[in-house]
């Protein structure tokens, strides 16, 4: 008999109980992917997404995924946007799914296959829609458009709701969305910015 996946709110707690960042890397290949996530993983970071947008991005995903598997850690896919996509990160190996925004058919598929997903909200609309398909921990998107006060305006109606902040976060404004009550934040370009990598090694320290 198999161990069931943890339900997608216990793992999204458990993966960032070690720190609120998550490494975005879009659009290198196979090896740079893995470099990347070596890089982001000896700061400390446990979290990366590789977006699947394009499906020429699947080996990276692919090669990031046997590589966190060595060292025991998740990597999922982002910019899921279809059903058949839920599929093919299954298939790859993904630990859980990221989407830009509320995709019914993505929430019906990742639910089928037991896929964790972090799908992306920018309403408060969309937060009750997401809290009504059981899916608690959100993605503010496009984070430096929605701007930290509005995650703080957000609070007052969804007190409990974790957000992870992603789109346009680095390094230098991470603890401004932390601070109006995000539990994370997503970064990209700051990986590949030398002055911002002790940055976000101290935000992974507390």
């Amino acid at each position: 008999m198999t161990d069931l996946p943890p339900p997608p709110a216990a793992f999204f707690e458990d993966a960032f109980a070690t720190g609120p960042v998550m490494g975005i890397l879009r659009g290198f290949d196979p090896g740079g992917t893995v470099a990347r996530c070596e890089r982001a993983w000896d700061l400390g970071i446990r979290m990366i997404e590789v977006p699947v947008q394009d499906p020429a991005a699947l080996p990276s995903l692919r090669a990031a995924v046997a590589a966190g598997r060595e060292r025991g850690l998740p990597v999922g896919a982002g910019t899921v946007l279809t059903a058949p996509q839920v599929g093919e990160v299954v298939t790859a190996g993904a630990a859980f799914a990221v989407s830009p925004g509320l995709v019914p058919e993505v929430a019906g598929a990742c639910g089928e296959h037991g896929l964790p997903l972090l799908p992306g909200v920018a309403t408060a609309g969309e937060i009750a829609q997401a809290l009504a398909r059981g899916l608690s921990w959100l993605k503010v998107f496009p984070a430096a458009q929605l701007t930290p006060d509005w995650v703080r305006a957000q609070r007052g109606p969804f007190p409990a709701v974790p957000l992870v902040a992603t789109g346009g976060v680095d390094a230098y404004n991470a603890q401004d969305y932390l601070a109006a009550g995000c539990r994370a934040v997503g970064v990209g370009t700051a990986l590949e910015d030398p002055q911002q990598l002790e940055l976000l090694a101290e935000l992974m320290r507390g």
